[in-house]
Formats: structure tokens, sequence, C-alpha cells
């Protein structure tokens, strides 16, 4: 997408052949930033966005590697001290999970604590394949752009079988989209300018903005160098703000239940969330955007409703 003269918003299709995203990244998007600052360049006629069906703009295969509780608001909802930086969070995602910014949330029959949770992705642009000392300085080097992610989770897996893997990554569990939004260098403060929304059946239940980011992108890139390769198209979901359904008890009911056997203390922690009604159930919609105060980020909308389970 590009603004034209008129500074109306437009789709102009690039020239090329580019099956997938990090195909894109390699060879297209020199292209569209010329074709963004050359209007002449736009050869082939703009897009009718009436006949267009968005899919997820990053495809398969790539790694999504998730961040946990990076943000002060979730972690006080957590339980958590909002200043401990003593780790980083750190896990993966299937890309399985990937679906478009407009496809419905299947929900899995046995899945009973479906979770929202709308995150700020960072689009790898550059090969990792060793440890680099990533500072906001050449940042540039080696992010492409930045995107809008739903981290949805099934929290009856998630946290009593300890399987944040499984409990993350059902296909469908992934909206993305619609807008792969390409940094140029003098862009990259942007990372930490954006304002996050989501609402469930028009109630707001998520926002903050990505200046609150515990760990910063720099710092978390740096620390997935010394530990896994990464690739162009591969995406760092940076964690989700507060308003997720799941919530912590008090902590002298958490010690009582410490007490209990697992499969006793487990029954009843799915019992107390099941309380909760802002979990997902069939036929939620779920409306969720992300852009800069100064509009010059616009990630879109995406809007999801939820079916089976």
């Amino acid at each position: 997408m590009t603004k034209d003269t008129d500074n109306t918003e437009s789709l102009y299709p690039i020239e090329g052949d580019y099956p997938d995203t990090t195909n894109f990244l390699e060879q297209g998007k020199a292209l569209a930033f010329a074709m963004i600052k050359d209007p002449a360049l736009r050869k082939l006629p703009k897009l009718d966005t009436t006949e267009i069906e968005l899919l997820s703009p990053i495809t398969a295969p790539c790694r999504l590697i998730c961040q946990g509780a990076n943000y002060p608001s979730s972690r006080r909802e957590l339980g958590m001290d909002p200043e401990d930086k003593s780790f980083n969070s750190l896990f993966h995602k299937s890309d399985a999970s990937l679906s478009g910014p407009y496809d419905d949330i299947i929900k899995p029959d046995h899945v009973q604590l479906l979770d929202y949770e709308l995150e700020l992705a960072i689009v790898l642009g550059q090969s990792i394949e060793s440890p680099q000392i990533i500072t906001q300085q050449n940042l540039h080097q080696y992010v492409a752009g930045i995107v809008m992610v739903q981290d949805v989770t099934a929290r009856d897996i998630q946290i009593p079988e300890g399987q944040f893997f499984k409990g993350k990554s059902y296909r469908t569990f992934c909206p993305t989209g619609p807008y792969l939004c390409l940094l140029e260098p003098h862009e990259m403060h942007y990372l930490s300018q954006c304002q996050l929304k989501l609402s469930v059946n028009d109630e707001l239940r998520q926002i903050d903005n990505s200046q609150n980011l515990i760990f910063k992108p720099e710092e978390s890139l740096s620390e997935l160098s010394h530990i896994t390769n990464l690739s162009p198209g591969d995406m760092l979901l940076t964690g989700s703000p507060g308003g997720c359904a799941l919530s912590v008890p008090p902590a002298p009911l958490v010690k009582l239940m410490g007490l209990l056997p697992e499969r006793l203390k487990w029954q009843a922690f799915i019992k107390r969330q099941r309380a909760n009604p802002q979990y997902l159930k069939a036929g939620d919609q779920i409306v969720a955007s992300i852009g800069s105060a100064d509009g010059e980020v616009n990630l879109g909308t995406q809007i999801n409703r939820v079916c089976g389970g």
C-alpha cells in the first residue's frame, strides 16, 4: 500500500515473481521503496481493493519467535515485577498457525480457555547466523519492517500442561497483517511509537504503546543471535500488553493451590478461569489495529470471528 498524490491510500502491484515473503524481501523490497518515491515506476494499474482478498503478508516456512510478559501492564496482571529484567521469556510458535487478517479463528473442540493477545511483530530482513551486537544504530541492518499479529492461545493447554508451543500453535492461531510495513533506516524509531488496540464484541480489552516494551527489539535480537539462526521473513513477536482474559488469583490463593496434588490444582485453575466471561467463544468478533500517532505507520485493521468449539 502507498499514498497517491492526493494523499489517498492505494494498492499497486509490484512487478516480479515473489513466491514467498523471504523472496520478496531479498529481491522486491528495493523496487517497493522506489515505487513509493517515484509514481512513474508504478507501471501496472492500481488494484481495486474491493476485489482483493488480503492474505497474511508473512508466508511459511518461517520462524515465529515470541516474547512473553514484555509489557509492564501484562506483568502487573500476572503478579510479576514490571521492573525485573533478569530474563527475557522466549518461545516458539508454529508457522502452521499463520492465517489471514480477516480469517476465522478456529477454536478446537477440546479447548476451554481461548485467549487473545495482540502483538507488534518485527520482520527480519537480514540473515543472522552468528552472535551479533545489535543496537538502535545498526538495527536497520537486520529489520525489514513490522506487521500486526495475534498470538491466540489455548490457556488450558499452555499453563496446566506447560506447553507453550502446543497451546499457541493450532492452525489459525496467528492472524497476521493485513500490511507488512517496510521501514527505511531513518524510520526505525517507529518500533517504539506504535499504539496497539484490541476489542472483543466492541469492548476495548487491550490498549498500550510499544514504547513500553521491557526488552527492546535490539536487545531481543542480540540475545536470539546467540541461540538460533534467523532468516529474512522470520518474525519476532514482541509480546502482548495487559488486558488478556488470563487472570492470576490472589497470592494467598496461589499458595493454597500449590499445596494441592497436581491434578486437583489444575482442575481448580481451569474451573476458576472458566468463570471469566472474557475468554473467547464461538461467535465473538475481535477487531485489532496498530499504528503510530502521526499516521505514518498504519498496519491496518484485523477483523476475526471465533468459530468452532
